[in-house]
């Protein structure tokens, strides 16, 4: 009898183990999208993968199967500007807020390894969003996040349910005297003034951007500086910054290829933007409704992260903004 109860003991065990390792080969073998507890929408992971050979660092939130929404950041942040949105949008949508290849926790490749153009930032994106499965997403661009995002949205139009632009400027109306300087290099290409440009990666810079246009500066919460400053100032970080600046021409030189899509596709538009904003300016964003008339065109009292100011008036117009686009 004892070894009857123990041989059906051992099949029951070899069952229940069986079992467990194919459940666990189910789980992990599902689209990271799905990789989390259903009643953890509210969560944040904060996760890794790799794309294109590189590994990318991302902010995930929000219920497995509701629209997504991509939020692309600009210079010199990362998806830490997006800390204070997410938990605004993830209640109703799927959040993926990415760090862009040489900012924030992404990998940093030297520059002898990746050559930092715009170009090359969009293929490790389209990368990151074939890894991830991403069928049909909104997408949010900022600053450096726009000519990402655009590139993406030209090589994706099937993807892509709408878009909106936080001070993500298309237009030569947007570019404010903040860009002389970076002219005048793009025109010269000279060390004399690529040197000139140094000081667009240290402190005093960083503090124009964040405080310019701020009308109550203690909305500014401190760690956004240091945390930018911090990887700002990591080695050989100039260089690949520096040579972003001079790239960014490029971008100026799509700006009617983005402008072509807009007016060929109507994609559906909220244009929300700081409207003291000394690097991109209000004529920018009206701008849009040259090629895109049904944009929603919104201004809000501050400088170039408005996020930092204004994230509840911004997400509540996102929230707005989001319910009438197709799924």
């Amino acid at each position: 009898m004892k070894t009857t109860i123990n041989k059906i003991l051992g099949v029951l065990t070899f069952i229940v183990l069986t079992l467990t390792s194919n459940l666990y080969s189910m789980a992990q073998s599902q689209n990271i999208l799905g990789n989390q507890p259903e009643n953890a929408s509210k969560a944040i992971y904060y996760r890794n993968v790799n794309a294109g050979g590189h590994k990318i660092f991302y902010r995930e939130s929000g219920p497995v199967g509701a629209p997504i929404v991509l939020l692309l950041h600009g210079y010199p942040t990362s998806s830490h500007m997006f800390r204070n949105l997410i938990p605004i949008l993830n209640q109703q949508y799927h959040i993926i807020a990415p760090d862009l290849l040489g900012f924030g926790y992404s990998d940093s490749p030297d520059r002898g390894q990746f050559d930092y153009t715009f170009d090359n930032l969009t293929h490790v994106m389209q990368a990151f969003i074939d890894e991830l499965g991403l069928k049909r997403f909104a997408v949010y661009v900022f600053d450096y996040g726009a000519p990402t995002g655009y590139r993406l949205m030209l090589a994706n139009p099937e993807k892509v349910t709408g878009f909106i632009s936080q001070n993500g400027n298309a237009y030569t109306e947007g570019l404010g005297a903040a860009w002389d300087a970076v002219k005048k290099y793009w025109d010269s290409d000279s060390k004399d003034d690529r040197d000139a440009l140094r000081g667009f990666v240290k402190e005093q810079e960083l503090k124009f951007q964040y405080y310019t246009g701020v009308t109550d500066p203690e909305l500014i919460a401190p760690e956004t500086l240091t945390l930018d400053q911090y990887f700002l100032d990591r080695p050989d970080s100039d260089e690949k910054q520096l040579d972003l600046l001079r790239d960014y021409k490029n971008n100026v030189s799509l700006y009617p290829a983005f402008q072509a899509y807009f007016r060929d596709y109507q994609p559906q538009a909220l244009i929300v933007w700081g409207n003291k904003d000394p690097y991109f300016l209000p004529a920018g964003a009206e701008a849009y409704r040259k090629d895109i008339p049904n944009a929603t065109v919104k201004f809000y009292d501050t400088g170039h992260f408005a996020l930092e100011t204004h994230v509840r008036d911004i997400g509540n117009d996102i929230l707005n903004f989001m319910s009438t686009l197709p799924k």
